[in-house]
């Protein structure tokens, strides 16, 4: 009877524990949906729980999981002391918060950088760990007047990147005497098997080499003639063109002035790689995103595609838009290709396969004669539509509204032949002088028809036009959600389309 009772009472207390364990996650997941319900809250796009985020950091596949950090401030909405913050995916879709991963220290704040698995141990730190190579940034040094305040240091996980232990040997690379030394993306070469660290030094690149990650050697740089600008955020790939066996290496830098539609911008190269530096084929500079709000684009290492993401914002306003617990959010990933397009060469960007699981129903849009459509869409979807090029009218383009009379203009301007973005009476713009606009897209190739995939969520609109030929980002603070689709010219229409998209959250 006394064993019964011991069992009785053992059970209760098991009980107990799992209801409490219960609630415990249950009350985790309301605070977690009611903290993603907040105002202008993305539902498509990865954001911080809360406070400040910028770019994305160390970006790395490894068993089974993507790894976003980002620089992270964790006691204000604007940018402060630099950590790394920390998620985790298993489809780039659906995101885990992780604890922050590295924090600042007497060597100074932890700026951006990246990620790699060291699978053959060249560190000695063990077989495939997690390595990560970032920026210090010395905020007494610069304070006290001096320019070399910026290092580069390493850390290292063996517990698939939940903590991470500095190099006591940090920094691993010295500031020669550079103001802006910063942001270093690493890579493993096969050709020279040795590891290749790209980083920015104000209006270029350099380049380093290593055989263990800890040592490094100068080995080349490359900038443009009388570029005044600052480069940062620097990615390096091969990437193969589409269609063939031509293998070519892609050099993205981001800038921070100047963009194609002013501010800050992400563009890239096309060229050569020869283990010490890159090669360009031309001068000619692209942009990977006309927008106003992907920056700091950089694509994830250890994968077997290439698929990168972006800060959604732009330094012009970044510190100052209307969101009250947490500033700014990623753009979706994407993946990127290259074709040949005509004697160069056009880095293409399109959502992810794997976006595919939050696609609900689609519903047809009726083509008719009309010289405009409208129709009621989900706050959150897919719009695809097809133009002909067929001259009717200056524009064809779509009208993105609500009862607010707030709206966002999106379309191709058969004139000048350019896509663009219009958020001028998006909602809240009064925040910043450079928000409100007419945003272009440049159109560096030929096309029979006019090809348009948006992506619509709470505070943003990315346009996808040409099969991710030319792509376009802003972000916008209506105040209540778009829900209403008006499609102008549509004479020109040949099929439409939108898709209902389930929030990530």
């Amino acid at each position: 009877m006394h064993h019964l009772k011991l069992i009785f009472q053992a059970s209760l207390i098991a009980l107990v524990l799992l209801t409490f364990a219960g609630c415990k996650r249950h009350s985790e997941t309301n605070q977690n949906i009611s903290r993603y319900q907040e105002k202008h809250r993305p539902q498509l796009h990865f954001s911080p729980d809360s406070m400040w985020m910028n770019d994305p950091n160390g970006m790395v596949y490894h068993e089974g999981e993507y790894h976003l950090f980002y620089q992270y401030f964790p006691d204000s909405t604007v940018w402060g002391p630099m950590h790394w913050g920390h998620a985790v995916s298993k489809d780039l879709v659906h995101w885990e918060h992780l604890p922050i991963a590295l924090y600042p220290d007497s060597l100074g704040y932890i700026f951006s950088g990246s990620a790699v698995i060291d699978r053959d141990n060249t560190a000695g730190f063990g077989k495939d760990a997690m390595v990560g190579i970032y920026t210090y940034h010395d905020i007494h040094r610069e304070k006290a007047g001096r320019i070399d305040f910026q290092t580069q240091g390493i850390a290292y996980s063996l517990d698939k990147g939940r903590t991470f232990k500095k190099y006591e040997a940090n920094p691993v690379i010295k500031n020669p005497g550079i103001k802006d030394f910063r942001d270093p993306k690493v890579i493993w070469h096969v050709d020279t098997k040795s590891w290749v660290m790209v980083f920015a030094a104000y209006d270029k690149v350099l380049f380093y080499t290593s055989p263990d990650l800890k040592t490094w050697a100068p080995s080349g740089e490359f900038g443009i003639k009388g570029d005044d600008r600052l480069w940062e955020c620097p990615d390096l790939f091969p990437i193969k063109v589409e269609g063939t066996d031509e293998q070519k290496w892609i050099l993205i830098t981001s800038i921070q002035k100047k963009g194609p539609n002013g501010g800050t911008a992400t563009s890239y190269f096309v060229g050569k790689f020869d283990g010490k530096t890159f090669i360009p084929d031309t001068d000619e500079q692209y942009w990977l995103d006309y927008g106003k709000d992907n920056y700091a684009f950089v694509t994830w290492s250890n994968t077997k595609e290439i698929i990168g993401i972006g800060w959604m914002s732009n330094w012009q306003y970044a510190q100052v838009v209307p969101t009250q617990k947490w500033r700014s959010a990623m753009t979706l990933p994407r993946s990127l290709r290259l074709i040949q397009n005509g004697k160069n060469y056009l880095l293409t960007s399109q959502p992810t396969q794997s976006l595919s699981t939050i696609h609900r129903e689609s519903t047809t849009i009726n083509v008719t004669k009309d010289t405009v459509i409208q129709t009621e869409i989900p706050a959150l979807c897919k719009i695809d539509l097809s133009f002909s090029k067929s001259v009717k009218g200056d524009k064809s383009f779509v009208r993105l509204s609500n009862s607010k009379n707030e709206y966002l203009d999106l379309g191709y301007n058969h004139k000048s032949n350019q896509y663009f973005i219009d958020r001028t009476y998006s909602g809240e713009t009064a925040f910043n002088n450079d928000f409100p606009g007419l945003h272009f897209g440049e159109i560096l190739y030929q096309s029979d028809k006019i090809l348009m995939s948006i992506y619509l969520d709470h505070a943003s609109v990315e346009l996808f036009a040409d099969d991710g030929k030319c792509v376009m980002t802003d972000i916008c603070f209506p105040s209540e959600p778009f829900t209403k689709l008006t499609i102008h010219h549509s004479s020109n229409l040949l099929s439409g389309s939108f898709t209902e998209l389930l929030s990530i959250w």
